[in-house]
């Protein structure tokens, strides 16, 4: 059996890096910890959102298991990630970008040795903590090359191609986050056998018979996901 996985981001009016993965948590409150969890794949980027928008008066500090990667003071007059607020803390290399107005990390090229419990504190008025558990999980070469990354913008159309050459008896299908989208057998073909497929594309998805591939119409921002292509050749 064959896979090839798209994993298709649908950015709204410009394109975003489209292999990060951006993480909400449910906001803060006075002296509450709130905490996430948040899976990645190894080589992708991650946003640790603080969903707050912070103001000149709030301090953020920034630690991964206690050692800390990134601050901001009070009147922005020093802001630091990595080595420079640790000399000889060199882990990151420029991978930390800080957001100035919300306080959000965001961590590029993530490697297995990223994983860990990540602690925000915004200090003002009062303490507010976050805790983002990172489990950065592996993957191989030969996985990696099997994956395309493709961003559009909304409204547009996509033509997932798996640049393979269809035999006659091939059996193809097309998956959207697990749910199976459409197949093709022989000279058949089935679009969004289920209700919750035929409401969420509405005659948006179209099969190219002869090489498989799916091109998806009026693009919207909740079509972003990962497209599993899976190819059974008798």
């Amino acid at each position: 059996m064959y896979r090839k996985t798209f994993s298709q981001h649908f950015p709204v009016g410009f394109s975003l890096n489209n292999n990060s993965l951006f993480i909400s948590p449910s906001g803060v409150s006075g002296v509450d910890t709130d905490r996430e969890s948040v899976s990645v794949m190894e080589g992708d980027s991650v946003t640790l959102n603080t969903g707050v928008q912070t103001n000149q008066q709030d301090e953020i500090l920034w630690y991964l298991n206690d050692i800390r990667i990134a601050k901001i003071n009070r009147d922005q007059s020093k802001i630091c990630t990595d080595v420079q607020c640790n000399e000889g803390n060199e882990r990151f290399r420029d991978r930390l970008k800080l957001d100035h107005q919300t306080g959000s990390l965001t961590i590029t090229n993530i490697t297995n040795t990223d994983s860990g419990e990540y602690k925000l504190h915004i200090i003002s008025n009062s303490h507010s903590e976050m805790i983002f558990s990172v489990t950065v999980h592996g993957v191989s070469a030969a996985e990696r090359d099997e994956v395309k990354r493709k961003s559009v913008k909304e409204g547009e159309s996509v033509t997932l191609d798996p640049s393979v050459v269809r035999k006659p008896n091939d059996l193809m299908m097309w998956y959207f986050n697990d749910s199976l989208l459409a197949e093709i057998t022989g000279d058949q073909s089935k679009i969004c056998t289920d209700v919750q497929c035929k409401e969420r594309f509405r005659d948006r998805l179209k099969l190219d018979h002869q090489t498989g591939s799916l091109t998806i119409t009026n693009t919207r921002t909740e079509d972003s996901g990962e497209y599993t292509l899976l190819i059974n050749s008798i």
